[in-house]
C-alpha cells in the first residue's frame, strides 16, 4: 500500500505488515576533510556490514568519518577508524564497539581495480559520504592522493581569490543599481 499525492508516490511507502520503509537517499554523514586532505579521483559505492545497534545509531546520525580510511586486505575491503557511537536506547553491555574494523561489500572486479591503484600508484582509499539508500547503509569511497602542505595552501589561496572576485562583482552590481 502506498501513499499517493496528486497521482505520484511519495518518498515513504509501507507494506502490509505496517512497517514504514524510507526510499531514496538520506545522507547520514559526510567527510568534509577528505577534499581538503586528498586529491580525489574515482568514487565507488559500497555496502557495509553492521550490527543492529550500529544501524540504529546511524539512524540517529551518531557517526564520525573524519579519521576513517579503507584498505584492501587478502581480497577483501575493510573500513578502519570509523566511530559509531553507542545506541542511546541499548543496554550497557549489549551494544557494539565504537571503533572497529568493518567489512565493505564491493564487487570482485572493483576490489581488484582498487587494490591495484592502491598498490601501484600509492593512492589512498577514503570514505567521503555515508548514507541510507532504500533503507540500506552505503558508503561512498574515493581513491585519492594525499596533498602536501603547499597544495593545501594553493587551494586556500585559489578559494580566497574566487571569493574576493565574487564579492567584488556583487558589490559592483549593487553600486550600479
Amino acid at each position: 500500500m502506498s501513499i499517493f499525492r496528486s497521482g505520484r508516490a511519495s518518498a515513504i511507502s509501507s507494506n502490509l505488515a505496517g512497517s514504514v520503509k524510507q526510499t531514496g537517499i538520506q545522507v547520514i554523514a559526510t567527510n568534509r576533510q577528505a577534499r581538503h586532505r586528498y586529491v580525489l579521483t574515482d568514487t565507488y559505492e559500497a555496502g557495509i556490514v553492521l550490527t543492529g545497534s550500529e544501524v540504529k545509531s546511524l539512524r540517529e546520525a551518531k557517526v564520525q568519518l573524519t579519521d576513517a580510511w579503507a584498505s584492501i586486505d587478502a581480497g577483501e575491503a575493510w573500513m578502519h577508524g570509523m566511530h559509531i557511537a553507542a545506541y542511546s536506547h541499548s543496554q550497557l553491555h549489549s551494544g557494539h564497539f565504537a571503533v572497529r574494523d568493518r567489512k565493505l561489500l564491493l564487487h570482485r572486479n572493483q576490489i581488484d581495480r582498487i587494490g591495484m591503484k592502491l598498490k601501484v600508484e600509492r593512492l589512498s582509499l577514503v570514505p567521503t559520504k555515508l548514507y541510507f539508500l532504500d533503507g540500506k547503509v552505503k558508503v561512498e569511497l574515493a581513491v585519492g592522493k594525499g596533498k602536501n602542505v603547499g597544495d593545501k595552501r594553493e587551494d586556500i589561496k585559489r578559494r580566497d581569490s574566487e571569493r574576493d572576485a565574487a564579492r567584488d562583482i556583487a558589490n559592483a552590481r549593487r553600486r550600479s543599481d
